[in-house]
């Protein structure tokens, strides 16, 4: 991927996405009415724009400098706004391919890809792109990794889902499907065959925990519990769940484990799909007389980490509280309690802290604190694995028992091998994946002599007139993310139900449009401190110049403290000298068609 120049990292949103998408430009576009531009923009740097508007960790929300007023911009539910008029989802044509087009002519290079998970296909969308030949081989029977066997379908629907893989494959990637590294195909013979691999197998093994009574029946790992039942087969969890854990695995399986017989109608349903009516027929009868049994009714979340400390997303806390999840903070497992080999309880032991005084994980336990929690199962959310051993001891192997990788480029100690996703970083989040494959892609197409195609560089467009906000900005609250009511929830419905267009216009209208940039003219500025007596919030100042560098003593600085600037121009305007203008970068993340003076917000 194209690296960030200084007015690239001067934005915060585009700065702190892994992929560099520029979210103050759409949010901008959607406040203004341009959805097209919009989504075009979110489009551009991911693959998956329509999936990330749904399950994105959002890590631009993070760092949204809205957030330092009140909140920060409902990014994420903006871009949702705009793949639903646009995206793989929508009725509106291909829109994607205005920035995502097949190739022109290909390229006779072969590159293997290992895994058809996020970091995978991103690879192989990008790699396509350019004209490389690109093969992906998929352990599963599907596509999608654990965008499809992880996240749970009340968070992602599994038909946009599919769309958005097929939009990938229809660039003319070949797909192996049932074809597992080591079991179907060896890895040398991926070697012979390809150009150069890029593995991304993902983290798909659970972690246990090796304490007294662990292999009882209604033990679970959740990241196998979540493949489990998110293909099809049966997973019966009994009436009373208890997930250890507090990341958002922990809440995926916890939320999972209340739609339990949700997911069993669904398999029987789909029984009914492929003609085997007499054997549904008696399943449905089953489900019916079960349904209580299956769907746990009491579901409580037990992790070592106070409510502050918890990994998981604020959100993903809070929609497990309105379902009536439990959480009991601060405990950790000691056993597991069983009855003839069936689980029925566990004990917990207090926790004195998680996190020793460097902030390091290490967990500190009163022994003499002890419960009991009653439970027909017990779901271990404590982490995830990786399968190595297809791949043999060829390939460097880190201390976490990843794929040693260089962490800018994906390339591995083995000359034409990268890595990427969970099988080189551990399990991390979605768009962290997808941004693996992308710099993967391009490095291995600077391997093979490529160069990039972001297209001309950057350059400061200066606005003649720009967008300002109503005296009363600060005063608008974050507009909140609609979703389905709790009683409505049943089955596998989507709960986020996404903006509507005034919502996301309201929405998008809070943005600082902090892309537009300050410029001073120093020829022209006569320090006359006017732009400080008009800036509303005093921002500006005027400091003694070894206040800023001790390199050049005995002169005057002029500062703007760009945190909490709003862009209302006023210091333009009252400028008399016209040394100050207000300009908007054309650099990362900004499709070719949209780089004129227009973009930014101009009125």
């Amino acid at each position: 991927m194209q690296p960030l120049h200084f007015y690239d990292e001067n934005i915060p949103c585009l700065a702190a996405c892994p992929v560099h998408t520029n979210a103050g430009a759409y949010v901008a576009a959607i406040a203004d009415g341009d959805d097209l531009g919009a989504y075009l923009t979110a489009r551009l740097p991911n693959p998956f724009a329509s999936v990330c508007g749904r399950v994105c960790a959002a890590p631009c929300e993070d760092a949204c400098r809205r957030g330092e007023i009140d909140q920060p911009i409902a990014i994420r539910a903006l871009k949702r706004f705009v793949t639903e008029k646009y995206g793989v989802e929508s009725a509106a044509g291909k829109a994607w391919l205005e920035v995502a087009a097949p190739p022109t002519e290909d390229r006779p290079q072969s590159v293997g890809i290992v895994g058809g998970g996020p970091a995978g296909m991103a690879c192989a969308h990008d790699l396509r792109r350019l004209g490389y030949q690109v093969t992906v081989y998929e352990a599963t029977g599907q596509l999608g990794g654990m965008m499809k066997l992880g996240i749970p379908e009340y968070r992602l629907d599994r038909d946009l889902l599919q769309a958005e893989l097929d939009a990938i494959v229809d660039l003319g990637v070949e797909v192996f499907l049932h074809t597992r590294l080591g079991r179907d195909v060896g890895f040398h013979d991926l070697r012979r065959r390809h150009d150069a691999l890029f593995l991304a197998i993902g983290a798909t093994l659970g972690r246990g925990l090796d304490i007294e009574g662990h292999e009882a029946d209604g033990v679970l790992k959740a990241i196998e519990f979540l493949i489990n039942i998110n293909q099809g087969f049966e997973v019966e969890v009994g009436e009373r769940v208890v997930v250890i854990g507090g990341g958002d695995v922990a809440m995926d399986a916890a939320r999972s484990a209340l739609r339990a017989a949700a997911y069993e109608e669904a398999r029987v349903a789909e029984r009914y799909d492929n003609g085997d009516e007499r054997s549904a027929m008696t399943e449905a009868l089953d489900v019916a007389r079960t349904a209580a049994r299956t769907g746990a009714q009491q579901v409580t979340v037990i992790s070592l980490e106070s409510d502050e400390e918890m990994p998981a997303s604020p959100f993903e806390i809070e929609e497990a509280r309105h379902e009536d999840i439990e959480f009991i903070h601060r405990r950790g497992p000691a056993r597991i309690l069983a009855e003839d080999g069936k689980v029925t309880g566990l004990e917990t032991i207090g926790v004195l802290s998680v996190f020793d005084e460097n902030g390091r994980f290490s967990p500190q336990f009163n022994d003499a604190d002890r419960q009991v929690h009653d439970a027909d199962t017990v779901i271990l959310a404590i982490g995830q694995a990786i399968d190595l051993d297809a791949i043999g001891g060829d390939v460097e192997i880190s201390p976490r028992r990843t794929i040693q990788v260089d962490p800018e480029t994906g390339a591995s100690s083995l000359e034409g091998v990268w890595a990427g996703g969970d099988a080189a970083k551990g399990p991390r989040t979605l768009i962290e994946a997808i941004a693996d494959g992308r710099k993967a892609a391009a490095d291995i197409h600077r391997f093979f002599g490529g160069v990039g195609d972001e297209g001309p560089p950057g350059q400061l467009v200066e606005l003649r007139q720009f967008h300002r906000l109503e005296d009363t900005y600060d005063r608008e609250a974050r507009v909140a993310v609609p979703t389905l009511a709790t009683d409505r929830r049943v089955g596998l419905a989507e709960v986020e139900t996404g903006f509507t267009e005034q919502q996301a216009r309201c929405e998008a209208a809070r943005c600082l449009r902090c892309f537009a940039n300050i410029q001073l003219d120093v020829g022209k500025c006569v320090l006359c401190a006017l732009c400080a007596d008009v800036c509303p919030l005093d921002l500006i100042s005027l400091v003694p110049s070894e206040e800023v560098d001790p390199q050049y003593p005995g002169g005057t600085a002029l500062t703007l403290d760009e945190r909490a600037c709003i862009r209302c121009g006023l210091c333009i305007e009252r400028c008399p000298t016209k040394a100050l203008s207000m300009a908007v970068w054309t650099g990362v993340g900004v499709p070719l068609q949209l780089r004129q003076p227009a973009m930014g917000g101009v009125r």
